[in-house]
Parts: C-alpha cells; sequence; structure tokens
C-alpha cells in the first residue's frame, strides 16, 4: 500500500526555474540560504544535497518538473509553467507519520519539517530579496522561552507577531530600546519569519520548541540571515544582535 504524503511546506519563488535550481544543486549558491553559519556546514550541504540526493526531470503537462529524492523519501519538487517561466513552485513533502523511518518525530516537534519549513523561506527571500549576495548569519539556541505572563519573546520585542497576518507589518521595542520593524514573512506553527525593515533588510526566523520538547516553558531559538556586509558593519550588527538576547534573557537570581 502507498503511504500518504504530507505537504510540508510550498513556496512560490520569484525567479526562473534554471536560476532557482541551480540554488539547490551547487554548494556554494546553497550556502547562501540553507540553514545557518557553522564550521559543519560545507560537510552538511554536501552530504545533503550531493551525496544523498537523487535528482528527476520530467516534464508533466505544460510544465518541466525537477525533483530531489532522498533515500528516506523525502523529496523537494520544483517547477513553473511555460506561461509563467519567471516564478518557481517549490515543495518539500515526506511521508506520512506514520511511513516515516526516522526518529525526527516524537509527536511534538519534528526537526526535520522545522528545518525545512525555515529552509525554503530561506531561500525565497535570499533569490527575492538579495540575489547573487553572500549571506552570513547569527544565532541563539534553546534560549528558556518564559513562564506564562513573562515570555521570552514578549521582552524581545516580538510580542504582536503572532497576531500580525502574513504580509503584515509588525513593530515593537527591543530591551535596549531600539525599534523593531518589518513584514512577517510566513507563520508555521511553530516558527515564523519576519523581513526585517531598515538600512539593510534581514531576515529573522524563530522557531518556538514546545513545552513537552523543553520543559518546563518550552525554548526559543532564533537565526538572523544578512547579506551585502562587511566586515565593519558585520560587526556592528553582531553586537546589536549579542545586546537584543542579553538583555531579553534575565539574569538568574
Amino acid at each position: 500500500m502507498t503511504l500518504d504524503r504530507r505537504e510540508v511546506v510550498a513556496v512560490d519563488v520569484p525567479v526562473a526555474l534554471s536560476t532557482l535550481w541551480h540554488h539547490v544543486r551547487e554548494p556554494e549558491l546553497i550556502r547562501r540560504w540553507y540553514r545557518s553559519d557553522r564550521p559543519s556546514l560545507d560537510e552538511e550541504i554536501h552530504g545533503t544535497f550531493i551525496g544523498q540526493a537523487r535528482e528527476s526531470i520530467d516534464t508533466e503537462g505544460d510544465r518541466v518538473v525537477h525533483r530531489l529524492i532522498w533515500p528516506h523519501g523525502d523529496v523537494l519538487t520544483a517547477h513553473a509553467s511555460h506561461h509563467d517561466p519567471g516564478h518557481t513552485h517549490v515543495t518539500f513533502t515526506r511521508a506520512s507519520f506514520q511511513g516515516l523511518h526516522t526518529n525526527t518525530y516524537d509527536g511534538v516537534w519534528d526537526t526535520i519539517d522545522e528545518l525545512w519549513v525555515a529552509a525554503l523561506h530561506q531561500l525565497e527571500f535570499a533569490l527575492r530579496v538579495h540575489p547573487g549576495e553572500d549571506r552570513r548569519t547569527l544565532s541563539v539556541h534553546d534560549l528558556d522561552a518564559g513562564a506564562r505572563g513573562d515570555r521570552l519573546l514578549d521582552r524581545a520585542g516580538l510580542r504582536d507577531v503572532r497576531g500580525t497576518p502574513t504580509g503584515g507589518h509588525v513593530e515593537g521595542r527591543r530591551p535596549d530600546g531600539v525599534l523593531l520593524g518589518g513584514m512577517v514573512l510566513y507563520k508555521a506553527p511553530l516558527q515564523f519569519g519576519v523581513q526585517l525593515h531598515g538600512v539593510d533588510e534581514h531576515l529573522l526566523v524563530v522557531y518556538e520548541i514546545p513545552m513537552a520538547e523543553r520543559p518546563p516553558h518550552g525554548a526559543v531559538s532564533a537565526i538572523l540571515h544578512t547579506y551585502g556586509l562587511d566586515e565593519a558593519r558585520f560587526e556592528e550588527v553582531r553586537g546589536h544582535w549579542d545586546a537584543w538576547w542579553r538583555k531579553a534573557v534575565p539574569v538568574p537570581a
């Protein structure tokens, strides 16, 4: 019996199929959007996209369909219709939870699902806002999400994101007094992305890890994707980033 498949995430990217496909097949281009900076990133990119994935190209009706297929059955699909070649639709699908042969899903949180939800939105942002530019990231991981009434994201100035529709403008004030503004790029049950406005357009991706996964309050991880910054400007952004989260996290008594 064929197991049902799940569509984990789907995005429309305003570029030609050939452009997008280069960005999922060439390691130096994958580095502009996939995951976040760390010493193992190049090895992970090669293992995931080159070593494991099998590529297929098919013609289906009026469209050419490209696929990357992984051994466990995960599939990345990209296609563009002949009548709209400047837009590419990308999806990531997996087997139903009952059919998964991995240990990534514990009934609450699926690591692979969450990584790919973020990844495809990071791909869309890179190609739409910063085409041809290299990326550098800053991140914080597994911060205590805070008790009810004292949530970390509220302290960090991100209180209104969940109540703002996708495409809507969000404003907040960081603990250091700096105003925060941007567009809600996407929202999923356990994460969201904000396209931050300012001198530089950055992408902020925030994971909200549930209480059942990280007792007692849950956890927050965040990644800031920056583009086109020289060393001095990047270090300035790093200083603001570190101060932002340092001031949002209370010092233990």
